[in-house]
């Protein structure tokens, strides 16, 4: 079946899958009088990355509207790298998104024994043989465009085929001793069609069912009976299995199943800045180029989870570039972009000072320390405000003074006059210097009268910064973290680690912050006035904050407008 082309979507974007299961499902549709029923069928042998977690929203998300069901199964059907590990994570991401499977959980591998017997009937219908080409072999007689496949056991009795197949499961045979393959088409103009293997002899463990199985079934063979037994009506996937759509028809075709999924494909996400590859994102994490699969800096849902990303930043993100059947790239910038709009509304506002030089306000009691009320968040009123302390002895951002101030400056300078904010209006007097000229504490006098940053004779103050106070404050390491590439596409890269960033993680020790951020709990996200988005990292202790740039407070990013 031939299905028309959507427009693409750049950055807002409609969804041509909802048209296709409006039509199935209206009257004298292929599932009218049907519930919609989807899955998502990631593949046990890594991390799940932003990539899939479009999938996991079309997957989840098109149930959603239809009121329908979506299955979480595990495709464990290749052993090599699958694990309970993978499992897990994979499990604790979906929920994380927001997304539930409630009682539809699924291996793969619990369908073995029918997929086994499903393959047993193709070979009694004549439609399929086993075959002893060798891999090698195989690709030799795969002919091309003008020269049909060749496979000299094509015609293999069906009671030696049946045979042999079951003697490849009881282990008789090597590795690559024989296969079993579909009886289609040699000639066929899609390779996939010519004769494809729908079992291998694999002698290794699985994760879950030891070493009972020593053949396996290809993925082709087992998506579509997995999907079927499953009820499935929409098996939605990934561009690059389009063409191989004939083959999944093909099995819901001749098996002896009475459900007959559809399945519809769109395009993968593409995004800059990073690689999504799950054996080059394994070459990170084992190669020791990371701190592991939850660094920050990866691409990893773990990862984004650790470095700030919220489920409802991740989830605006997928809806906005929209579902397409062209393969393209979006930026990295439009991410960060979901994330900002969304903690900008929901983060409470903190103070912190990330590099802190001493201001001491030299015309203010000693002994002296007052209360100010700030607000958490002007976003959010009903959040209320907090009380923070001010003293003789604050804590400020070593850029926010220059001994000679370049033009446009507004800060504290020699003479000048800024905000605190919240507290008072102070105006600069000078420094002092240690031995190798670098500024060591900054002098101002406070007005008493600008309580609140109020200026009852009126006068014009431009300048405003944030700060700490010294007498109270907690100190904090803060984790700054930039692209993991120095290129915007290192997937294009003959060899993508030598462009690695050497300075994509800053580590800044002794930076003072509210001392309430000592009862933060993982995973609060804070905005640090003037400075970013900041998360508490699961590394820090009530002893030991540890905080994570999430993303800057300056937003470059252009959001393309809707059409």
């Amino acid at each position: 079946m031939n299905e028309p082309m959507e427009k693409t979507a750049s950055g807002e974007g409609g969804n041509f899958i909802h048209t296709f299961i409006e039509e199935d499902i209206a009257p004298g549709g292929r599932f009218a009088g049907q519930r919609v029923h989807t899955r998502f069928p990631p593949e046990p042998n890594g991390y799940l990355h932003i990539g899939h977690a479009k999938a996991i929203c079309i997957d989840f998300g098109t149930a959603e509207k239809f009121g329908g069901l979506c299955n979480l199964r595990m495709d464990d059907t290749n052993p090599t790298k699958e694990d309970t590990e993978y499992v897990d994570a994979i499990k604790e991401d979906i929920a994380w998104l927001g997304f539930s499977w409630d009682d539809r959980f699924f291996y793969a591998s619990d369908y073995f024994p029918k997929m086994y017997e499903l393959a047993v009937a193709l070979i009694q219908k004549g439609l399929a043989y086993v075959c002893e080409l060798t891999p090698d072999q195989m690709r030799e007689n795969r002919g091309d465009l003008t020269h049909p496949a060749v496979s000299p056991y094509r015609d293999r009795p069906i009671e030696e085929s049946l045979d042999l197949f079951s003697r490849m499961k009881a282990g008789e045979f090597e590795d690559g001793r024989m296969t079993l393959r579909a009886k289609i088409d040699l000639s066929s103009g899609n390779f996939n069609m010519r004769d494809p293997v729908l079992y291998r002899i694999h002698h290794i463990a699985h994760h879950r069912t030891g070493n009972t199985w020593c053949i396996y079934p290809m993925y082709d063979f087992a998506h579509p009976i997995e999907d079927a037994i499953e009820g499935v009506t929409h098996s939605l996937c990934s561009l690059e299995f389009e063409d191989h759509r004939p083959l999944y028809d093909w099995v819901i075709s001749h098996i002896d199943l009475p459900a007959k999924p559809r399945q519809i494909e769109f395009a993968r996400l593409g995004i800059n800045n990073t690689v999504m590859s799950k054996r080059k994102l394994r070459q990170l994490v084992e190669g020791g180029f990371v701190k592991g699969w939850d660094d920050p800096r990866m691409p990893t849902l773990c990862g984004l989870r650790r470095r700030g990303f919220t489920p409802a930043s991740i989830r605006n993100f997928c809806e906005r570039i929209g579902v397409s059947k062209v393969n393209s790239t979006v930026e990295y910038g439009f991410l960060e972009h979901c994330l900002r709009e969304d903690l900008n509304k929901n983060a409470r506002r903190t103070m912190a000072v990330l590099h802190p030089i001493k201001l001491i306000l030299t015309n203010y009691p000693q002994e002296q320390q007052e209360k100010f009320e700030v607000e958490n968040n002007p976003e959010r009123p009903e959040e209320g405000k907090r009380i923070v302390t001010f003293s003789r002895e604050l804590w400020i951002e070593q850029e926010d003074f220059m001994e000679e101030p370049v033009k446009g400056y507004r800060r504290l300078f020699p003479g000048n006059e800024v905000r605190l904010k919240t507290a008072y209006i102070v105006k600069c007097t000078g420094c002092e210097k240690d031995a190798d000229g670098n500024v060591t504490a900054v002098y101002a006098e406070y007005d008493p009268e600008t309580r609140g940053g109020n200026t009852p004779d009126g006068r014009k103050v431009r300048g405003t910064i944030h700060w700490v106070d010294a007498s109270n404050c907690a100190d904090a390491e803060v984790r700054l973290y930039g692209s993991l590439f120095t290129v915007p596409e290192p997937e294009q890269e003959e060899n993508f680690l030598t462009v690695l960033n050497p300075d994509s993680l800053e580590v800044l020790t002794g930076c003072k912050v509210e001392p309430d951020m000592r009862t933060a709990q993982v995973p609060s996200s804070f905005q640090f006035m003037r400075q970013g988005y900041f998360c508490l990292d699961p590394d820090s202790t009530s002893d030991h904050l540890v905080f994570n740039r999430s993303v800057s407070l300056k937003d470059g990013f252009k959001p393309p407008k809707k059409s």
